[in-house]
């Protein structure tokens, strides 16, 4: 059977092994990045089931990246994971939400691994066999 992939982009190496774990665990095959320029290359070569994504990264911006998910029609579910506060994490759900994206949470670092479970079980492609 093959796993619906989650292309995760996040610059805390033992964050993004966190969620790539709580994605394994809840059904997703979760590709790691760390870098922009890889996750548009990835997304582009492998069009991800689910993203999730960090706002605040050295060198890049969060909001570019929802910006090129809605040029790139991306129509599965978009995850904000930050320790940004909650006015900044509302905010880019909103933005995304108005650039057509299908958001999901957002959720606050650190992140709890029941509510992240969770959140991505509730956000698997129903077309499982």
């Amino acid at each position: 059977m093959t796993r619906p992939r989650l292309l995760l982009i996040d610059d805390e190496p033992q964050l993004a092994a966190f969620v790539a774990n709580a994605a394994h665990l809840s059904g997703f095959e979760p590709v790691e990045t760390s870098l922009d320029s890889a996750f548009r290359d990835e997304f582009l070569a492998n069009r991800p089931a689910m993203v999730v994504l960090d706002l605040g990264m050295p060198g890049m911006d969060g909001v570019e990246l929802l910006r090129f998910l809605s040029e790139h029609e991306f129509d599965g579910p978009v995850l904000i994971i930050s320790g940004f506060d909650s006015r900044v994490l509302e905010s880019a759900f909103r933005l995304g939400k108005e650039l057509g994206l299908k958001m999901t949470g957002p959720i606050e670092k650190p992140a709890r691994l029941e509510d992240l479970e969770a959140l991505l079980k509730n956000n698997l492609p129903t077309s499982q066999p």
